[in-house]
């Protein structure tokens, strides 16, 4: 087996609300496994503090502001990235929101705006890079999805409306530019440790115990668990995996639980 297949090398990854948390996790693989990284945020602030955390690091990222719900910009974004950087070979759509807000409480503003950047924002990103993926003949885009692309659970329903929806453009990405060479495909994270969730993870807990106890793996994941399965999908040795998403979940999904003593 030729290991090459998982160099980045000479690749541009755009990796979307890369600064921090998954996405910059994913970014920084992407640059030790060769690519160069080139990220977003919606405000200077945020890229600003992403430039120097990847800095820190040793890498040199290229960092842009940019509201991925905005067309108009998203358009202007990538076509500034072509000519500074290069054509993007690798997108990872990773820039999300979730507002934990039972359904009948939720306005339809609330909604909207999970949706916006939950799904709309992929589809507006996906679009316009993809003209240049087929001029280039080949593409990888990413996109985040979740175990809520294939579950409920209270007070996520916009969220999790959102991920499904984002499994489904996932399956019609590729169903439409697979003759391209362009394979789509979504990595499904389960519990994460990030310091998003550090308040949930204190030993005692109810949320705490009742994740460890649903997971086969005993234990949240961590950002370095989603990094293998991302190189794996945004390297050639995908290159015939198209339309699937990955869940990278410890067990979750294939486990009902333990029965009650």
């Amino acid at each position: 087996m030729d290991m090459n297949m998982f160099s980045l090398e000479g690749k541009v990854a755009l990796v979307t609300g890369g600064s921090y948390g998954i996405g910059f996790a994913l970014a920084s693989a992407y640059a030790k496994a060769g690519a160069t990284v080139v990220f977003n945020d919606i405000k200077q602030e945020l890229v600003d503090k992403g430039i120097a955390a990847y800095d820190e690091i040793g890498i040199k990222a290229h960092g842009y502001v940019c509201d991925v719900t905005n067309e108009e910009m998203v358009n202007e974004m990538v076509a500034q990235i072509e000519r500074e950087v290069g054509v993007i070979d690798i997108l990872v759509n990773n820039a999300g929101i979730i507002k934990r807000i039972p359904m009948c409480d939720m306005t339809a503003a609330e909604f909207r705006q999970v949706i916006d950047v939950d799904l709309n924002a992929p589809f507006i990103v996906s679009k316009a890079v993809i003209p240049s993926m087929i001029k280039k003949g080949h593409g990888k885009i990413i996109n985040i999805c979740s175990m809520m692309s294939e579950l409920g659970r209270e007070t996520v329903s916009a969220y999790a409306a959102a991920k499904g929806g984002l499994k489904m453009l996932t399956k019609n990405i590729c169903s439409e530019y697979g003759q391209y060479n362009i394979q789509c495909n979504g990595i499904g994270p389960g519990y994460i440790a990030t310091p998003q969730t550090e308040p949930l993870r204190v030993a005692g807990n109810p949320f705490n115990d009742f994740i460890i106890a649903k997971t086969p793996a005993g234990r949240w994941g961590t950002t370095e668990d989603l990094t293998g399965p991302a190189i794996f999908l945004a390297s050639d040795a995908s290159n015939f995996v198209n339309g699937h998403v990955l869940y990278v979940d410890g067990g979750i999904l294939a486990y009902i639980g333990k029965q009650p003593e």
